[in-house]
């Protein structure tokens, strides 16, 4: 026969199994549809669009080892960004080559997401230009156009053509 206080014991302990049972999925009733796909607000019904889509000109700090890139966004997943860019230390030498009509590749690159620190929209701060504003004030370039020009077939290849033929003068005047 069990006492009491043991039947008090195993009462609370089969009380712990039921809460400590694994939920069955979509049983979270009080987590609203629209918020578990997608960018939908649950209030308004109306969609938020995010602002780091492809194409976006970002900087990207990065941890493990210390990193800056910026470039323009290729993709974002839950896996990690693609982007097309160059390290922040090497901007300076890129406006000046680009200025120069020399000729550059963006670096194209995967981070995954558990190196990357933050992601930060290359705008303007205050009187301060962002780094977009200042390729395109010392080059007259597009940012986003020239360092995208590498993933699309159609444009880079009229770029390496252009610049075989930018070569190809040169070698027959000198």
């Amino acid at each position: 026969m069990m006492r009491a206080s043991n039947r008090a014991l195993a009462k609370g302990f089969m009380g712990f199994l039921a809460v400590a049972k694994p939920r069955r999925r979509g049983d979270n009733r009080t987590m609203p549809k629209a918020s578990q796909r997608g960018n939908s607000s649950p209030n308004t019904g109306t969609t938020v669009r995010s602002p780091f889509l492809p194409g976006a000109m970002v900087v990207v700090t990065m941890g493990n080892p210390r990193d800056k890139f910026w470039g323009t966004i290729v993709a974002l997943t839950p896996e990690g960004l693609s982007m097309s860019g160059v390290e922040l230390a090497s901007f300076e030498d890129l406006v000046t080559m680009v200025r120069d009509g020399e000729l550059f590749t963006p670096a194209v690159v995967f981070f995954p997401m558990h190196r990357i620190e933050r992601i930060e929209l290359d705008l303007a701060d205050g009187t301060l230009p962002s780094l977009s504003q200042r390729f395109s004030a010392k080059t007259g370039l597009d940012p986003a156009a020239t360092l995208g020009a590498s993933l699309d077939p159609v444009t880079s290849d009229h770029l390496a053509s252009q610049a075989r033929a930018t070569l190809a003068g040169k070698k027959g005047t000198a």
